[in-house]
């Protein structure tokens, strides 16, 4: 039997799309192509893999049994490319990250810079969402891995604890409460807040707090993202917790602590845990984890954008 990638990455592809025609879309071939390969291949193995409708196209017994088998010959592949890349010296390639759009402005453009010196010849991506979006991404493999904030309860996601940052109530600096250097969650009760969009973990971690406090917060304006809310809150318009690495020192927000260190957030790195690191991959991994190491403890830089979790 002479099977080829190609036909696998077309099963794979019309299994995942429904459609011969999406999956011919998706691929950017004719569907003639897709159809013809899809046969040869079921001609191959002596039994269909698909019901073909008018309306959907469905796995039969045969394509439910086989589908997982083509996708690992495919990550199996793709994993010795990455092998072959890294003799290379990662002069060509391609990776793919998440991060959260906090992270993607205060603590990846440092990492990227030095990963881009090292490997200019890698094709990279920047995927910015929520945390939630992000490991959904990584269940499709539309990314090697995340920077994301933990916990993530996911049976099939591979984490590791990068650093903790504390979160602050960001207010301009004619608020009520911007010459104070600290509060306590339970006085936003009547505080007007700048909210985030649903699904963002900054939202979840601040309605959380103020439900442990005993009450929901008064929302100003919500669904937004982190320079919305920033700008908002520079306005005038209500305060915001946001983490503290994202207000300037010298710039229109005022950060007021939180006492007892009430609001922190973990930052980790997800990744799937049936696919190892590509050598993109651990390139990055070693660009990040070097950028944060020598921030750790007491004597870490004032400037680090996030304070590394001795745990």
């Amino acid at each position: 039997m002479y099977m080829q990638l190609q036909q696998l990455r077309y099963v794979v592809c019309v299994a995942e799309q429904r459609r011969f025609t999406r999956a011919a879309s998706t691929l950017h071939v004719a569907q003639p192509s897709v159809s013809g390969a899809v046969a040869a291949l079921e001609h191959e193995l002596g039994a269909p893999l698909f019901h073909r409708d008018r309306n959907e196209v469905t796995l039969t017994g045969a394509g439910e049994v086989f589908l997982p088998w083509a996708r690992q010959v495919l990550a199996d592949c793709e994993a010795a490319t990455g092998a072959v890349r890294d003799l290379l010296g990662l002069q060509r390639g391609r990776l793919v990250l998440g991060a959260t759009p906090s992270l993607t402005t205060n603590l990846l453009p440092p990492v990227l810079a030095s990963f881009r010196t090292d490997h200019p010849g890698l094709e990279l991506t920047v995927h910015e969402a929520g945390s939630e979006d992000l490991v959904d991404r990584l269940e499709q493999r539309e990314m090697d891995l995340a920077v994301v904030i933990l916990p993530v309860d996911r049976p099939w996601v591979e984490t590791s604890r990068l650093a903790e940052e504390e979160l602050v109530l960001a207010v301009d600096h004619g608020h009520p409460l911007a010459a104070r250097r600290s509060v306590r969650v339970a006085e936003l009760e009547n505080v007007p807040l700048v909210m985030f969009k649903d699904g963002y973990d900054l939202r979840v971690a601040t309605l959380a707090a103020c439900r442990r406090a005993g009450f929901l917060p008064v929302l100003a304006v919500q669904g937004l993202e982190m320079d919305g809310v920033l700008a908002l809150a520079a306005a005038g318009v209500a305060a915001a917790v946001v983490p503290e690495s994202v207000v300037a020192p010298s710039g229109p927000l005022r950060a007021v602590r939180f006492r007892g260190g009430a609001l922190k957030r973990t930052i980790g790195l997800a990744s799937r845990k049936d696919r190892p690191f590509t050598p993109a991959g651990r390139a990055f991994v070693d660009a990040l984890e070097s950028y944060l190491g020598p921030r750790s403890g007491p004597g870490g830089s004032a400037q680090a954008a996030v304070r590394v979790d001795p745990g």
